[in-house]
């Protein structure tokens, strides 16, 4: 079975920029750990760089790793909550931010070595524009996949992986669609460079998840990480998994068993007025459910049942698989 972690932030308070104090309480990081460690069946757990590891408190994150049995899935370098970022950070015009941009990249590479991790996930959320006649198209893009060279090379045995999103923060992202990724990794032209799904930024890019599932393993398999979550296309709402696009989640499940996949399934979820312990633990509750029935679908017929491609067939199946439903 295909392991579940959590991004660590998840299980506790939230904010967004009405409240930016929070919708509960805040944690300590130990507390975050512990609130992971109760739900059985997640085993792994990302960290944010700079919220909440630093070069200062690796020791310390190992002592919780040991101490909670979990292992570290990635680390997601902070290049989109501080204000040097906020013209962008790989494809910024300023040099200066570039080569930081670069620097806090290969600080958490170090810090992921560390701690037994072998996965970056890079979300350079700010690299991009707001306005036309503001961006370089093409330059910037060549700032972008430089910086990502440089650290794919700086240790060839850590995974660098792009997750994607087409706007927010800013407007337009440089790094926007499942194409957009495949081409940036094609440039980049490491074994090393990869893509990261987040189920919910797919959504947003009007993609259908499970395709883009299949175009990154047509190409090249660059299937490097996964993130799970739902919304209802107009936003990144980061909802529980499964709750509005159930019958997507699960074609991306069946995508992702029959291409293959062998890396983590992460909650992504941003749950601001729910208990965050109770919803990711649904969001894992719903990835475990998917992965059951998936299991229990018969490749053969799916596979049959798609090179036919009669939607009142297809429809019909899922019915009855869903709803248990008798014709």
């Amino acid at each position: 079975m295909v392991p579940f972690s959590v991004i660590l932030s998840n299980v506790g308070s939230c904010s967004d920029r009405f409240l930016t104090s929070g919708y509960s309480a805040p944690f300590e990081i130990k507390q975050l750990f512990e609130r992971v460690k109760k739900i059985p069946q997640v085993t792994g757990v990302e960290l944010i760089g700079s919220w909440h590891v630093t070069e200062q408190n690796v020791k310390e994150i190992k002592k919780y790793l040991e101490e909670y049995q979990l292992q570290l899935v990635s680390i997601i370098p902070d290049h989109f909550g501080q204000m040097k970022w906020k013209y962008g950070s790989f494809a910024a015009k300023d040099p200066n931010i570039r080569a930081e941009a670069v620097a806090h990249t290969k600080e958490m590479i170090d810090a992921a070595s560390e701690l037994g991790g072998n996965l970056i996930s890079l979300w350079p959320g700010q690299d991009g524009y707001d306005y036309q006649f503001q961006g370089d198209y093409m330059t910037e893009r060549d700032w972008f996949a430089e910086g990502i060279k440089e650290v794919c090379n700086y240790r060839s045995n850590v995974k660098i992986s792009l997750e994607y999103k087409i706007k927010e923060p800013r407007t337009h992202s440089y790094l926007s669609t499942v194409a957009t990724s495949l081409l940036i990794a094609q440039e980049v032209g490491t074994d090393n460079v990869g893509v990261t799904i987040d189920f919910g930024h797919a959504l947003n890019a009007y993609e259908t998840p499970a395709e883009s599932v299949a175009l990154l393993k047509k190409y090249g398999n660059k299937l490097f990480h996964v993130h799970m979550n739902d919304n209802f296309r107009l936003w990144d709402d980061d909802m529980i998994v499964g709750s509005v696009h159930t019958i997507e989640t699960l074609e991306f499940f069946y995508w992702l068993k029959k291409t293959n996949y062998q890396g983590w399934l992460s909650i992504d979820q941003y749950p601001y007025r729910e208990d965050s312990l109770e919803a990711v633990r649904e969001g894992v509750n719903a990835m475990e459910n998917f992965v059951h029935l998936v299991d229990r679908m018969n490749s053969e017929e799916v596979d049959e049942m798609i090179r036919r491609g009669k939607s009142p067939e297809i429809s019909a199946y899922l019915r009855k698989l869903l709803l248990h439903a008798k014709d």
